[in-house]
């Protein structure tokens, strides 16, 4: 019996800053780490998400916070992104789903 393997989007960049793959059945060392990442870079998000709410609630907040709290966000919105995009490949595709026949990514038609 043979193990299917599939490219995996890892949650870091190469070396040239480029998006990083791992051929992987989703059982090894690199794919748990991987996970964990996954897992951390979400949890951080979070956090982040609350200390803005609160941020935002402070009405002596400064530009340069304010400047600080975005970079930090887009930091993390990207790294959501990554998460999704390389969650989203490794989903079974089923007959008759246009999005997983088009990648998972839509058609710009809608």
């Amino acid at each position: 019996m043979r193990v299917r393997q599939l490219l995996r989007l890892l949650p870091w960049p190469n070396s040239a800053g480029h998006p990083c793959y791992l051929s992987t059945d989703g059982t090894g060392f690199l794919s748990r780490l991987a996970d964990d990442m996954e897992q951390m870079q979400l949890d951080m998000g979070r956090d982040l998400l609350d200390f803005a709410r609160e941020l935002l609630n402070d009405s002596k907040v400064t530009h340069h916070e304010l400047r600080f709290l975005v970079r930090r966000l887009t930091e993390a919105l990207r790294d959501a992104l990554r998460v999704a995009e390389s969650r989203g490949a490794r989903i079974p595709a089923h007959d008759g789903d246009e999005a997983a026949e088009a990648g998972g990514r839509g058609n710009g038609t809608e």
